[in-house]
């Protein structure tokens, strides 16, 4: 007698995951208004009344390959970090906040205490960054993804006054331009980072401080620089990441003018030091990770103690450059110190 197929006996277990939705709208905030929306066919989310002339600002992003970094530590709590950290920092570049964020994660088979683990990191990344986590998806593929394995991605929705939305005319000759420290590699460059270590044969398992710099999460700039935005003290602002500080930086620089950058004024963080002594080329570790500049500020001269004061100690802003006449956009001059 012939067995009935089943969604089950293909790999998919339609329980199981209802049971992860039960558990992402148990860890929701209760001051979450949006809190009904988790399980819901899509979220509904009322505009703030306060927001004059409110336009939306959306954004998307995953984590990359380090995700497999995640999956050789099994460590799981931090790369949700990481996915909101991608989106919401990329919707301050034009003046917006984040308001609402989702989540879409896939994997060969849910495992209950890797996805609780990144979906509480989720929800502490929008918390950090004053969204909401109002709702995602979890698809469970079997033959797609090999055992163990899975990919998240992130969907930010943020809010801007128009009268706020950062504009590259604004940037003038002689602002200055400010790098605001990393927490370390964010979550660019991974594959270059996993290739040297295969390649090495370098067993990061067993070395702590590199188990700590590998899966350090992505800083939330959303805090400092939504209250810079609000006071009008940043003409423009940059979000460093894959293709390094001048491919991200050219894309906010107006035509006849230039971003000159002096290398030799960026304070490298430990890790970046370690990747360029595993001989990575100068040019290599620029134009594939944020080398210790998490985010650019450019300001007036006159604002440079005002825009300070919103920092703590670890991540205040210190000049790099200076924008100029030129239609390069952006010139590295000198040397880093690694």
């Amino acid at each position: 007698m012939a067995t009935n197929l089943t969604y089950a006996k293909s790999g998919v277990n339609i329980r199981s995951a209802d049971k992860f939705v039960k558990f992402i709208s148990k860890i929701t905030s209760k001051k979450n208004k949006n809190k009904n929306n988790i399980g819901n066919f899509g979220s509904i989310t009322k505009i703030p009344s306060n927001i004059k002339n409110p336009h939306l600002i959306a954004s998307t992003d995953g984590v990359g390959t380090k995700i497999e970094i995640a999956n050789e530590l099994n460590k799981f709590d931090t790369i949700g970090i990481d996915l909101v950290a991608m989106s919401v920092n990329d919707i301050l570049v034009q003046g917006g906040k984040p308001f609402i964020f989702l989540d879409y994660i896939s994997i060969n088979k849910i495992i209950h205490k890797k996805l609780n683990d990144i979906i509480k990191g989720i929800q502490k990344g929008c918390k950090i960054s004053g969204c909401e986590l109002v709702g995602g998806e979890t698809a469970e593929m079997p033959g797609t993804y090999s055992k163990g394995k899975f990919d998240i991605a992130g969907f930010c929705v943020g809010i801007v006054n128009k009268n706020n939305i950062l504009k590259s005319s604004k940037i003038k000759k002689t602002n200055l331009i400010l790098a605001i420290p990393s927490s370390g590699i964010h979550s660019n460059g991974y594959s270059l980072v996993r290739y040297l270590l295969a390649k090495n044969k370098i067993n990061y398992k067993k070395n702590k401080n590199l188990k700590k710099w590998l899966l350090e999460p992505t800083k939330i700039y959303v805090k400092e620089i939504s209250k810079l935005i609000d006071l009008k003290l940043i003409n423009g602002c940059a979000h460093i990441t894959g293709g390094g500080i001048r491919d991200n930086l050219s894309r906010i620089i107006p035509k006849g003018k230039c971003a000159k950058i002096n290398l030799s004024k960026i304070r490298v963080k430990k890790v970046f030091s370690w990747l360029k002594n595993n001989n990575i080329s100068d040019s290599e570790m620029l134009k594939t990770f944020n080398c210790g500049v998490g985010f650019i500020l450019i300001i007036n001269q006159n604002n440079l103690n005002k825009v300070k004061k919103y920092f703590k100690k670890d991540y205040a802003p210190y000049v790099i450059g200076k924008i100029t006449d030129g239609n390069s956009k952006v010139m590295l001059n000198g040397k880093v110190n690694w």
